[in-house]
């Protein structure tokens, strides 16, 4: 018992009751929009999904807000943040083929007007903490020129979580990738968990931030994305429930970020925002399993086109939520890239010059438990990968004209879902702490599932069903049609972008504008 209660007081268990919902105050107009994005965080991996793992203001939070069980995001990074922030799918944008890589000469396309962009024209002051990963090639793919007040972060995918750097020349040199607003500040911030600093940077912004303005505040955390790292206080926590080390240390971080969440929601609370914020939480893809992570029950992995890639745990919180909405399930079909309109819609403001969204405002489906307006999502369709093979000459739909069915792609319809290509790790992974084990099922070029009665993915359909196959291979040709290919997608060879020869060791934009 005694080791029960300090194992509750290291976790910060003191956050769960520091949040009243003051729901019977009127509040003006703007709320403050406060997206927190978590990387590669597994499907199972938080307490509300029946984790062993310790997210106690998550799930808090959580439960008294609305959960969204049936919310889709990309399979990767990049692609994930790009619909975040334009409310446009990938396809149309460009980014659907892997995630932008440090030499890349291109970003997230600036002729596509953002969230912060659209925000700003409404009045909110707007300030992004953490991970961009969209492209640094010119200043301006970067957050402080692409409509962000400040931003304190990093470019890349990922790096060291206390040093904040990522390697380069083949693991040789160790350079810095941390930034406020333009400075490279890595050295200033050296033996300092990005986590806990990322949340210190938050709650900064909260404290200062002046109440005649709306607030928006984009926190997308490192975490839990690899390497796996993290103080060792919270490793100790999971020592007799964990033995794999890389899942006892993905657990650890996870718990961390909770605790750093827990914060920033007290902080909130402390300035008097708590009670007219809305509170979002996301992951931008599945977890990684191979880096500790478990999506399950549900089939495959961060990269895949099943549901353990691009299903998302997800929440919403607030006190504008309505009474009947409040500590619900949502099954209503979502995706990342709706929250751009349905932020447009809380701010009050208008998407006339935006280009044409796939995303929909959901606010009424989540602040009223109401219907989804969304029918469809275009999980992806890639072109550029490798085909998948002619597994046998005989296999239905092999030979079809409306899609050609090897390519990487899957679209979900009502309760269908269709997948083509090679998709992805088709197993089923059970944690270290359920007793390790892995299932496979062989692939098929052509998948369908019922989604609503096999969220698990165990039953292909395809066969006994090739009416809807058929349907939706054309709904995938409509939209391989509409959309764009990447562009400048190479390496670059010249080495104007090396932060050794060039840059004092730091990742830095290297074209001119």
């Amino acid at each position: 018992m005694q080791a029960s209660s300090s194992l509750q007081a290291a976790l910060g268990i003191f956050h769960l009751f520091l949040l009243p919902l003051s729901f019977g105050q009127t509040v003006p107009h703007k709320p403050h929009i406060i997206f927190i994005l978590a990387d590669d965080l597994g499907w199972h991996d938080v307490g509300y999904h029946d984790s062993i793992i310790r997210t106690p203001n998550i799930d808090k939070l959580a439960a008294e807000g609305v959960k969204l069980e049936n919310y889709y995001v990309t399979p990767l990074c990049s692609p994930s943040r790009a619909e975040l922030m334009t409310g446009r799918y990938q396809i149309h944008t460009g980014m659907q083929h892997h995630v932008l890589l440090a030499q890349e000469p291109r970003c997230l396309p600036l002729n596509e007007q953002i969230m912060p962009q659209k925000l700003k024209e409404s009045g909110y002051t707007t300030h992004m903490v953490g991970k961009w990963h969209l492209g640094f090639c010119h200043w301006n793919c970067t957050p402080p020129h692409r409509g962000f007040d400040t931003f304190f972060g990093f470019y890349l995918a990922g790096g060291d979580y206390f040093h904040h750097s990522r390697m380069c020349h083949g693991h040789k040199y160790e350079c810095f990738d941390l930034r406020d607003g333009d400075l490279s500040v890595a050295p200033n911030y050296r033996d300092q968990y990005s986590t806990t600093l990322f949340a210190q940077k938050s709650q900064e912004i909260i404290r200062n931030h002046k109440h005649d303005k709306p607030l928006f505040l984009y926190l997308s955390f490192q975490a839990v994305h690899s390497p796996l790292q993290v103080p060792t206080k919270y490793v100790t926590m999971y020592k007799d429930k964990i033995h794999d080390w890389d899942r006892r240390t993905y657990a650890a971080m996870t718990t961390c970020m909770d605790e750093a969440i827990g914060n920033v929601t007290d902080t909130l609370k402390e300035n008097g925002l708590l009670d007219n914020s809305v509170i979002v939480f996301s992951t931008d893809n599945g977890g990684a399993v191979n880096a500790g992570a478990s999506n399950w029950p549900l089939k495959g992995q961060k990269t895949t086109l099943y549901e353990g890639g691009v299903r998302g745990a997800a929440f919403v919180w607030s006190p504008l939520l309505k009474r009947n909405a409040r500590g619900t399930i949502s099954k209503e079909l979502m995706y990342i890239g709706d929250w751009l309109p349905t932020f447009i819609h809380l701010a009050g403001g208008n998407t006339t010059e935006t280009k044409e969204l796939d995303g929909q405002n959901q606010w009424t489906t989540i602040s009223e438990a109401g219907p989804s307006n969304r029918k469809e999502v275009v999980h992806n369709i890639d072109p550029l990968r490798p085909l998948g093979p002619v597994y046998k000459e005989d296999e239905p739909f092999q030979h079809i004209t409306s899609f050609n069915p090897r390519i990487f792609a899957s679209i979900r319809v009502g309760r269908w879902k269709l997948v083509t290509g090679s998709a992805g790790d088709p197993t089923w992974t059970t944690p270290d702490e359920m007793g390790f084990k892995r299932e496979i099922m062989a692939h098929t070029a052509v998948q369908l599932y019922n989604i609503p009665q096999d969220h698990e993915e165990r039953w292909n359909l395809a066969d006994s069903r090739p009416d809807v196959v058929y349907r939706l291979l054309k709904r995938l040709q409509f939209h391989y049609e509409r959309s764009v290919l990447p562009e400048n997608m190479f390496v670059s060879k010249n080495g104007a972008f090396d932060p050794v020869t060039h840059f004092d060791m730091a990742w830095t934009p290297w074209l001119s504008d």
